[in-house]
């Protein structure tokens, strides 16, 4: 196909938004399937694993491709849930462009505005959707403030809704001011247009004119047809249509749309505006990427005719085919049988097996060209961030960022046979998921796994005994602390042993001082006059990394600092890298130590809704548990409050605010920051860390 006419697009928000439905509606509407898939009844098509239909949620990202008005649209479904932020963020770094749901109740929810955030990092160009207008305390106008205010998003209708809640009906398109109006016979496959009811042309006269005056603020040329008094130069719909595709591509503008999913409206005229006003992959930028010989940087346009690149964005384990990577073609082409280079692993592969994905089913690709979304199989060595290349123009594409986990659990297999499949399963599940980390305690033995909540974890252990087959005993969840120094220190550190022959010697002198937060661990030497060789470097740089995966306050990893090679000695003879690789681990457990070490914990944000008569005891039970309030709002369907409080209180709020609101309130969590702990606090997690050996 033309890539002009290829769209690359992701379905975002908050869980419960409506995402899943509206993905099924596209597939029913565009013909990729004949009966509409329901998420309570568990029957969709883009939620196809088993622990996605009991819970009616969506816990990975799921790809498709259909047609629609001569365009080929290939989607990805991600999920809503915190816990999976990971997939929205790995589909956002490949895609062109993205729809962002909402709910007409619901508004601007916690997690609408981490996916915003992420579709931002990647400058990815937006429309919304408002969905579930059917619903009772459906607000569209409401939604679209919020969006302005709490996304700072220049957000501009291109429809209204026709009624709403019991009453909804259809859209008015402000651009072609008509009224759209479903059949409800045909499951809404058919729609009726009309003229706009004349209680609405008020409401459609200023919409139009804020469209209008958005449209001039962006393009002069515009600008001077709207104010011309010649009716001939006035700008027609198509002459709109233009100013705002260039408009919503460059991020400037984000076109809102209207409808409800679940009742079959509004999800045909939200794929016309995916086709009208989202880019397709010759609209963005050319993709940038670290020449590997030079150092330097080259780019790399949508055209097959450039050299072959491609970013490795998900690993998924098939029972029945094995490892499928996904990924995305940036430039030029390759076809099955190709030689084609893994860039990060310095390896070359043979591009076996290409299919283009529905949910879970594979169609064969002979060759894919830039600007495809594809799956292949057999490719061993490939990891999530990878970069394949042609082998004659290499590069390195830049790879994603993915957050710690914030919690974690012990898991003991029942017998050796359950061994054998236990580590099988966490090496696949860890290849899947950049946020699931597993590691063994190296004091008891233990299998210690870490994710992003309690949901993340409940999913990977039904994963693991369900898919794998693996019988195992599963610990409490605990909170996965770390470890920072508020000082700094100056230290010497040697490792100096004779046992007969050669002996080892390693000698450094290094400095400890603290970094801002999120700035991660940073080495430096300043070494000079070779006193210590520059082979011997890097083996320093590994000691304080190693060492660093257990602090000195109770053991857990310290993040933000920096250490700094100042001077050291070395032997002609005695001297290697394991003896200053040992020495440096030295240094950081006496400079750390001198360092002002602290213990940190996870603080979440934490957004509670509920019916104004619960809002005491709910305050006063968030108060407990060492939160902070940081605000209160107005909804109309009841109170919201907004908290700081640490993941450690967290644990088994679900049940608490059920019984303080007889069931009527809910809560979402989303990561926030790491904080100091009191030292009453940090007393009691030594001790406890202590008895259980629990390491992270």
């Amino acid at each position: 196909m033309n890539i002009d006419t290829i769209r690359n697009i992701g379905i975002m928000a908050h869980i419960d938004a409506g995402k899943t439905t509206v993905t099924e509606r596209m597939l029913f509407y565009t013909g990729r399937k004949h009966k509409i898939g329901e998420v309570h009844e568990g029957t969709t098509e883009m939620d196809w694993m088993d622990q996605e239909k009991e819970r009616g949620i969506t816990i990975t990202s799921a790809a498709t491709t259909f047609s629609w008005k001569g365009h080929r649209i290939n989607l990805i479904d991600t999920p809503g849930h915190v816990d999976f932020t990971a997939e929205v963020e790995r589909s956002l770094r490949v895609l062109d462009g993205a729809v962002a749901v909402f709910c007409a109740v619901g508004g601007v929810e916690p997690q609408s505005e981490t996916v915003w955030i992420q579709a931002s990092k990647y400058q990815i160009p937006r429309v919304v959707f408002v969905n579930k207008m059917d619903r009772k305390g459906a607000d569209f106008y409401h939604v679209v403030n919020q969006i302005k205010k709490r996304l700072g998003a220049h957000a501009v209708p291109v429809q209204l809704p026709y009624g709403k809640e019991d009453g909804f009906r259809g859209i008015i398109d402000i651009i072609e001011r008509k009224a759209y109006v479903w059949n409800e016979e045909d499951l809404g496959a058919t729609y009726e247009e009309g003229d706009i009811p004349p209680q609405l042309e008020g409401d459609v006269a200023r919409s139009r004119e804020e469209l209008l005056e958005a449209l001039c603020d962006f393009d002069t040329a515009f600008m001077e047809e709207y104010l011309s008094d010649e009716a001939s130069v006035q700008p027609d719909s198509g002459r709109i249509r233009e100013v705002l595709r260039s408009a919503v591509i460059s991020g400037k503008l984000i076109p809102v749309f209207v409808g409800s999913a679940l009742k079959n409206k509004g999800v045909q005229r939200l794929l016309d505006g995916v086709v009208d006003y989202l880019p397709s992959p010759a609209d963005r930028p050319p993709v940038e990427g670290l020449l590997l010989k030079t150092g330097g940087t080259v780019t790399r346009k949508a055209d097959e005719k450039e050299p072959f690149s491609a970013l490795v964005f998900k690993i998924m384990t098939d029972p029945y085919v094995g490892k499928l990577s996904f990924f995305r073609v940036y430039s030029g082409k390759v076809s099955v049988g190709d030689m084609v280079y893994n860039s990060g692993k310095d390896r070359r592969e043979r591009m076996g097996r290409i299919v283009q994905m529905h949910a879970n089913k594979k169609e064969d690709k002979k060759t894919v060209s830039a600007g495809d979304i594809v799956a292949a199989l057999g490719l061993k060595t490939l990891t999530t961030g990878d970069t394949l290349c042609d082998l004659k123009a290499p590069l390195v594409l830049e790879e994603m960022d993915f957050p710690e986990p914030v919690i974690y659990i012990a898991i003991e297999p029942k017998s050796n046979n359950d061994g054998e499949r236990l580590a099988q399963a966490l090496s696949k599940l860890s290849e899947e998921d950049p946020t699931f980390k597993v590691r063994t305690d190296q004091e008891t033995g233990q299998t210690i796994v870490s994710g992003m909540g309690e949901l993340h974890l409940e999913i990977i252990i039904d994963r693991i005994m369900r898919e794998f087959s693996v019988e195992a005993k599963v610990g409490q969840p605990e909170v996965a602390y770390r470890e920072t120094i508020r000082g700094s220190s100056k230290v010497e550190g040697r490792h100096i042993k004779q046992s007969g022959g050669h002996g080892q010697y390693g000698h450094v002198v290094m400095e400890f001082e603290s970094l801002d937060p999120g700035t991660g661990f940073v080495f430096e030497s300043k070494v000079t006059g070779g006193r210590v060789p520059r082979d011997y470097i890097p083996a320093v740089e590994e000691g304080i990394r190693l060492a660093s995966e257990n602090g000195t306050v109770a053991g857990y990893p310290l993040i933000d600092f920096k250490a700094t090679l100042l001077d050291g000695s070395y032997h002609e003879v005695d001297s290697s890298e394991l003896a200053f690789k040992f020495a440096a681990m030295n240094a950081f457990s006496e400079g750390i130590r001198r360092a002002q070490p602290v213990l940190l914990e996870p603080v979440m944000r934490v957004e509670v809704i509920t019916p104004e008569e619960y809002m005491g005891e709910i305050i006063k039970d968030i108060g407990s548990r060492r939160s902070k309030i940081v605000g209160m709002e107005d909804r109309q369907h009841g109170k919201v409050i907004v908290a700081e409080c640490p993941l450690k209180e967290m644990f088994g709020y679900a049940t608490s605010l059920r019984s303080y609101s007889q069931g009527r309130a809910n809560y979402s969590m989303t990561f926030s920051h790491y904080s100091e702990v009191s030292s009453a606090i940090a007393e009691k997690i030594v001790i406890s860390s202590t008895k259980r050996h629990h390491i992270v």
